[in-house]
């Protein structure tokens, strides 16, 4: 899940790092690739909420179809029905294939643990990682890149072995 962010000068840090650490986790990703045996290939996603169900889903994406013929009256009420239900948020997924071996890695997660301090997504609260910003406001691409370089060694290292 997305962390919360609980002031204004945390969200500006945080829209600082979020693309930069995007790209520098890719990256690294393409290089932990071309050094493995896993094939990669990204895919959007649609993150729902826990403990929503296979039914609640299909409901919310049934009317979200809807939505796109929908008369004008017809939209508000299924706006008004959507506002009651979860919705899902977009997701970016790395999905990796070895023989007949299958992982997946949430690559916005990633970012999430780039860009924030011991993030969690069980936390209410997530805080941003200063040391990744200079002392003029600006994203510091070393420390940058090495924080994404040993996250994404982590999540490599962490699949099944042969």
């Amino acid at each position: 899940m997305p962390p919360k962010i609980t002031n204004s000068v945390a969200w500006q840090q945080a829209e600082i790092l979020m693309q930069p650490a995007f790209i520098r986790v890719i990256d690294n990703i393409r290089k932990q690739l071309d050094e493995s045996s896993w094939t990669g290939t990204y895919h959007d996603v649609l993150i729902w909420p826990p403990n929503t169900t296979d039914e609640i889903k299909a409901l919310v994406t049934q009317l979200l179809q809807a939505m796109e013929t929908a008369t004008p009256e017809e939209a508000d009420d299924i706006r008004r029905t959507l506002a009651r239900l979860p919705m899902p948020h977009p997701g970016y997924h790395l999905l990796l294939q070895r023989q007949q071996q299958q992982a997946s890695i949430d690559l916005w997660e990633l970012c999430y643990q780039v860009c924030f301090i011991e993030y969690n997504p069980q936390e209410e609260a997530a805080n941003i990682d200063t040391s990744l910003i200079d002392e003029l406001g600006e994203v510091d691409w070393l420390r940058l890149d090495a924080k994404a370089k040993e996250l994404v060694e982590e999540a490599f290292a962490s699949l099944p072995e042969v």
